[in-house]
């Protein structure tokens, strides 16, 4: 089992920035890669970001360039910078662990970009 706690979001005006952070617990040994989700109201739940065990990073072809997520092996965390926030980023973030049992997902973190 893999628990993860998604931290950092919150109110930010166009343009600006937040760095979200994923921390996981259990049998974090066991994740092969983690990534980015987020659904915004009314709509699905879109990938945004990917990065595995060995550091290589994938982006959704719509956020490269802004968004860079990264991992800290040491302490189990996961992170998504984001930069020149626009509205439609406005949406629940969620981070999800991959492991060969399964995936797991955290609780979701709101960021809100205001106009």
């Amino acid at each position: 089992q893999v628990q993860l706690v998604e931290s950092g979001g919150g109110l930010v005006q166009a343009g600006g920035s937040l760095r979200l952070s994923c921390a996981a617990s259990g049998s974090s040994s066991s994740i092969n890669a983690m990534g980015w989700y987020r659904q915004a109201p009314g709509k699905q739940r879109e990938w945004n970001a990917q990065i595995t065990r060995g550091g290589t990073t994938n982006y959704a072809d719509s956020l490269k360039g802004r968004f860079t997520i990264s991992r800290d092996n040491a302490k189990n965390t996961v992170y998504l910078q984001m930069n020149s926030l626009k509205p439609e980023d406005t949406a629940v973030y969620y981070c999800n662990a991959m492991t060969i049992t399964g995936t797991y997902w955290g609780q979701g973190t709101q960021v809100t970009v205001s106009s």
